[in-house]
């Protein structure tokens, strides 16, 4: 057999190499995230912790709904309701009536509705705690009729039990849909816009840190020369060496020249790759976040551009959007508040009332009402001169 009657060995297939890590945001339940009808509490405590803007939005909601109080009809209890409303253990060394609204506030936001107990003593002649509980761990149980509703946990064999003495739970849900009786949290339509945005984060910081972190490549070409080329391997190894502790010097503070005999070539990587512009992506996805929330943006730091009539209707908005949530709490504020009023004796008839979101309201109305006074003085003018 001769040599050309040999077949050729096959090649082999080059391997493909992947260098790129398949790093990911810590926050990968966003990826996976599949709406469903309730949506999952532990994805929307995520989108909190992993978009800063998200959780100081839904803080800003919570603050300015407070500022409760309650007006007893009988004149008797007004001022023992009210220290009540002050004094009343909260749990965790919280008192008052506040503090029990700011959790509750904070779960029905987050998870689309809040669940609260209230708490009688061993004689059950006084209201001993207002306790905030976790909705996750609570189903709704819904009869013929959408009047009859419970509450529920899991019981041993995975059954839903009732929970005891429902007249002392409250349960508010957060703009329920027809049809259901739970409610819409705050954040069902972000996780999409989020997982987006935390992607960008993610990527801007890989590229910093792979071309913010300056790395030099040090090319050293050999020249024509046989004996060059021989030793060309420890020529290498000494000017990495040397380039090693010049760096190691300009840590240490010390400057250190970096002296090289042929043709060397010191580049930066990554100096003439450009990191995208991520400005206008961002912004465009907090836009999206803030609009749902309803908190004008110059209130959560954004410097966007915006005229002062513009920000006063936003404020406008923003009132309107705080009397709104005002509504959906009065009810557990009423049942608290009765159930006080019945046990000790008095009327059971009560009313809410609310402080003034902010001093800007105070302003304006008080500017009204001095252009109503203004006119009013001017028709009487105009009145007493067609008289004469």
């Amino acid at each position: 057999m001769g040599w050309f009657d040999r077949k050729k060995a096959p090649a082999k297939a080059g391997a493909a190499v992947q260098l790129r890590e398949g790093n990911r945001h810590p926050f990968a339940s966003l990826e996976r995230y599949i709406p469903l009808q309730s949506g999952e509490m532990a994805l929307y405590r995520s989108i909190r912790e992993a978009v800063p803007i998200v959780d100081a939005a839904i803080l800003k909601l919570v603050r300015l709904a407070g500022g409760v109080d309650a007006e007893a009809r009988d004149p008797r209890a007004r001022e023992e309701l009210r220290e009540f409303l002050r004094t009343v253990d909260t749990g965790r060394g919280q008192r008052g009536l506040q503090s029990f609204l700011d959790r509750y506030v904070d779960a029905m936001l987050t998870c689309g509705r809040g669940v609260g107990e209230i708490v009688l003593d061993a004689k059950r002649r006084e209201v001993a705690a207002l306790l905030c509980g976790d909705p996750a761990a609570v189903e709704i149980w819904e009869g013929d009729s959408p009047l009859d509703f419970a509450l529920c946990v899991p019981g041993p064999g995975g059954r839903l039990e009732p929970l005891p003495r429902q007249d002392l739970l409250l349960f508010t849900p957060f703009q329920p849909e027809v049809g259901s009786p739970y409610g819409v949290s705050l954040l069902r339509s972000m996780p999409f816009l989020a997982d987006i945005l935390l992607k960008i984060y993610q990527a801007i910081g890989m590229n910093w840190e792979r071309m913010g972190n300056v790395r030099f490549a040090v090319v050293c070409k050999p020249g024509g020369d046989g004996l060059e080329r021989m030793y060309a391997q420890e020529r290498s190894e000494q000017i990495a060496r040397e380039w090693a502790e010049a760096m190691q010097a300009g840590k240490d503070g010390s400057v250190r020249d970096f002296v090289a005999v042929g043709d060397v070539d010191i580049k930066v990587i990554g100096a003439d790759n450009q990191i995208l512009d991520s400005e206008v992506p961002v912004r465009q996805i907090l836009e999206q976040l803030v609009a749902r929330t309803g908190i004008p943006p110059f209130l959560l730091g954004l410097s966007w551009s915006s005229t002062e009539r513009m920000s006063a209707q936003q404020a406008d908005m923003m009132t309107t959007e705080i009397t709104a949530l005002r509504r959906s709490l009065e009810p557990v504020v009423e049942r608290i508040c009765e159930l006080w009023l019945r046990i000790h004796g008095y009327d059971h008839r009560v009313s809410v009332e609310w402080a003034d979101i902010n001093l800007q309201d105070l302003v304006e109305e008080a500017r009204a009402e001095l252009y109503r006074q203004q006119a009013r003085t001017l028709g009487l003018e105009n009145q007493t001169n067609e008289g004469e």
